[in-house]
């Protein structure tokens, strides 16, 4: 029999599930942080503009950071919590000494394309253990980063 948590989900497929959204949050946490960065060392003729962007976007991560973190407790696991876990982790690195706005939105660019992948692969996998409220979650972040990402690209051309 297998055993199930406080919502109803599988124990062991919601371990597996949470190790994915820790993987997630990992790469969350390292993009909110160069972003932050960007924020603060943006210089240029563009610089109003992408200040301003920048605080949005950072703004954002932050928001999803704690979804993330809160949705992994509520499939009965616990989110990391550690900048050595979350380094070791995430598949997006450290961008440090960053100022031209174009090599900015570049790595954002980056970093949206590999949240997005990732999310895709934890929406299977939420779909396929039925947790609609994780599937939820990531079909509404890769949804409005699939516009994001988009944008930005034309904002590159």
């Amino acid at each position: 029999m297998q055993q199930l948590n406080v919502i109803g989900l599988g124990k062991a497929d919601t371990e597996k599930l949470a190790g994915k959204l820790n993987q997630l949050l990992s790469n969350y946490q390292i993009f909110y942080m160069n972003v932050r960065g960007f924020h603060w060392n943006i210089r240029g003729e563009r610089f109003f503009e992408l200040h301003v962007k920048f605080e949005e976007t950072y703004n954002d991560l932050l928001m999803k950071i704690d979804e993330i973190a809160e949705r992994i407790l509520t499939l009965g696991q616990q989110p990391q919590h550690t900048y050595t876990n979350y380094l070791d982790n995430s598949s997006i690195k450290e961008v440090a000494d960053v100022h031209d706005g174009r090599a900015c939105v570049e790595s954002i660019l980056q970093s949206y394309q590999v949240v997005i992948k990732l999310q895709r692969e934890i929406l299977s996998a939420a779909n396929d253990i039925d947790d609609e409220g994780t599937a939820s979650l990531m079909g509404d972040y890769i949804t409005e980063q699939e516009k994001t990402a988009w944008m930005l690209t034309s904002y590159l051309k």
